[in-house]
């Protein structure tokens, strides 16, 4: 049986006025006990009144959050124009040291040039002068080999001479011991 149904079988049966007040304070302590406190619970309009001020309070948060947004944008786009001028600048010094440097490569460039012409003149003399020394070494040596070429043909001239004075001189020397032995055959005969 409901709560509700079993006090009023209750307050029926009994007909005096004290028993029937306090069986209704028993049911209204049955009921605090069983509800807790009616008065915290929230009524209809009290979360209505909570969810226009929860309403109020989320587009304030809103817009204090575009407000920043907006400002933090702002910032971020100033600080992007500051790294954007900073980048033209860094650029531009870029820009002038390349120029100072390619300036300095062609100047070194030139003076590697003309050290190189200067060095390849030396070297063109050097060999020049070598040139000149060995034409004159080749024309003392081929003086030299006329020489002793001429040398050779008079040791030729007098080995050919002495051979033919040595071959008279036998020539001579056999004729005489022919000569000998002719006489020597006739002294003897």
């Amino acid at each position: 049986m409901s709560a509700a149904l079993d006090l009023y079988a209750k307050l029926t049966e009994t007909s005096d006025d004290r028993e029937r007040a306090r069986l209704i304070a028993d049911a209204f302590d049955a009921l605090d006990a069983r509800f807790g406190q009616l008065n915290d619970l929230a009524t209809q309009g009290h979360v209505r009144e909570s969810e226009l001020r929860l309403q109020k309070e989320i587009k304030e948060v809103e817009a204090r959050l575009q407000q920043d947004i907006k400002e933090v944008e702002a910032r971020l786009q100033q600080d992007i124009k500051a790294v954007e001028l900073q980048i033209r600048e860094v650029e531009a010094r870029l820009q002038q040291d390349i120029k100072a440097v390619e300036l300095q490569i062609r100047e070194v460039e030139a003076r590697l040039q003309k050290d190189i012409k200067e060095v390849e003149a030396r070297l063109q003399q050097d060999i020049k002068a070598v040139e000149l020394q060995i034409r004159e070494v080749e024309a003392r040596l081929e003086e030299k080999i006329k020489g002793v070429e001429l040398q050779i043909k008079q040791v030729e001239v007098n080995l050919h001479k002495a051979m033919a004075a040595q071959t008279r001189w036998l020539l001579g020397g056999l004729a005489v011991l022919g000569a000998v032995f002719k006489l020597a055959d006739l002294l003897i005969a």
